[in-house]
């Protein structure tokens, strides 16, 4: 990929079988867990994309010792704690990297000073601080909470917290500041997101405890919880395998098989949306790793029909939103996508810039305040746009996989941005048989 751009073409079938990459939530957590905990945590499938890269130097910079040891296999030699860094934490483009960063040096007496690329740098992270000084962080930084910004932790006091919008980042932000907190903290979630901060935490020994009360979940994380290193293997990541998957579904005569994707009943909202629509997606060989259930999926070219999409189902497919709109600009019919504001503060405005992007390529699009309505006809839509990325990497793809079904190709810029959370892409997908090229 060129920082010049990169484009798509319409080809043969795309087939092959590929193995996604490491998913990206637990190798942040993977790193972070490692270095708070006591001794030696192993990790192997880890996601080495360019925003986990940047959590590894971060856990370095707070005291921890970490090794690559191969492809995907990374030691770290926790200290049980952090130490003051004696630098800038330059976190890059990795919004899941700051945000549970900052909730976990929270917990201890210290100052450090965070900052990002211009994408990161724009994205507003109060939502993390409020939380935070209500237990007792103080901050100095920018217009809500924008980096550069400069934390002091320590003295935490544990409460209990009710999420006020469905943020996997904020509940475990909170949950990692918890860990030192004076009387522990408790997390209330109306609706559901992504757990696997609370499966990771007792995997490296910690006790939470998770209740289901009128619908509502309790997540309580007692005091005085200790962490001993552990061995995760990082299951691969589904939002990566919507890419090859989706692909397989809209290009004529393809049959697609990404192995060892994560099964996490709140991470597959995207694969029951898919089969909804008529979607030939199977999933098999399911089994178990590292606390999380995996499986082999195939996805075969099928006629896909718009559908409703439930806004309750947001929080396990918030990212694929933008793939799943391009296999909705193949289906007949109207796809509805409603309640996904949260897409708004991603690493770009992911509404407009999905909406724009498809509209360039001759799709019908509606967009609202807190989602968006995508029109197809059943067959290809033209294509033949260049799409503006904002530097957002699942823009990039998503348009990408656009361009190898179209009538004509499709150009995106800043390719590069794609290596934060799938370095590989283009390669991956050239094995399958997808046409891309430099733009």
């Amino acid at each position: 990929m060129t920082a010049a751009g990169l484009k798509s073409g319409p080809g043969g079938a795309l087939r092959g079988t590929v193995r996604a990459p490491g998913d990206k939530s637990i190798s942040h957590r993977s790193m972070i867990l490692g270095a708070l905990a006591t001794g030696t945590t192993t990790v192997e499938g880890l996601l080495e994309g360019d925003d986990v890269l940047a959590t590894a130097r971060a856990m370095q910079a707070f005291g921890a010792r970490i090794e690559r040891e191969g492809v995907g296999r990374w030691r770290i030699e926790g200290q049980g704690g952090f130490s003051e860094p004696t630098d800038v934490i330059d976190c890059g483009n990795a919004g899941t990297g700051v945000r549970l960063i900052m909730g976990a040096a929270a917990g201890f007496a210290l100052c450090a000073t965070f900052t990002g690329d211009s994408s990161l740098r724009g994205r507003p992270m109060g939502r993390v601080l409020d939380p935070l000084a209500r237990m007792g962080t103080t901050w100095l930084g920018r217009d809500k909470g924008r980096l550069p910004l400069t934390l002091k932790g320590g003295n935490l006091r544990g409460m209990s917290y009710r999420l006020p919008m469905a943020s996997a980042q904020v509940k475990s932000a909170v949950l990692l500041a918890g860990l030192h907190a004076e009387g522990g903290v408790e997390v209330i979630e109306p609706e559901a997101t992504r757990d696997h901060t609370e499966r990771m935490l007792r995997g490296f020994g910690a006790e939470v405890i998770v209740e289901d009360k009128d619908g509502v979940r309790h997540i309580r994380l007692p005091e005085g919880q200790k962490l001993s290193g552990t061995h995760v293997a990082v299951p691969g990541d589904p939002s990566s395998a919507a890419f090859p998957l989706v692909a397989g579904l809209i290009v004529p005569g393809s049959e697609v098989t990404v192995e060892g994707v994560m099964l996490n009943e709140l991470r597959t909202g995207l694969f029951t949306t898919l089969q909804e629509m008529g979607a030939d997606l199977v999933i098999s060989n399911v089994r178990m790793a590292s606390g999380e259930e995996v499986g082999d999926i195939t996805a075969r070219h099928s006629a896909l029909k718009g559908v409703v999409v439930p806004p309750e189902r947001a929080p396990s497919m918030i990212d694929e939103y933008p793939i799943l709109a391009i296999a909705a600009a193949f289906a007949e019919g109207e796809t509805v996508m409603r309640g996904v504001g949260e897409m708004r503060v991603k690493e770009s405005d992911r509404i407009s810039l999905t909406a724009n992007g498809l509209i360039a390529c001759g799709v019908q699009v509606v967009e609202e305040p807190e989602g968006f309505i995508v029109t197809g006809t059943g067959q290809p839509p033209r294509g033949g746009g260049t799409v503006t990325t904002h530097g957002d990497h699942r823009i990039a793809m998503s348009h990408l996989i656009l361009g190898m079904a179209a009538q004509q190709g499709v150009a995106v810029d800043e390719p590069g941005m794609i290596a934060t959370s799938f370095p590989g892409f283009a390669d991956l997908m050239r094995g399958l048989g997808a046409d891309l090229s430099a733009a």
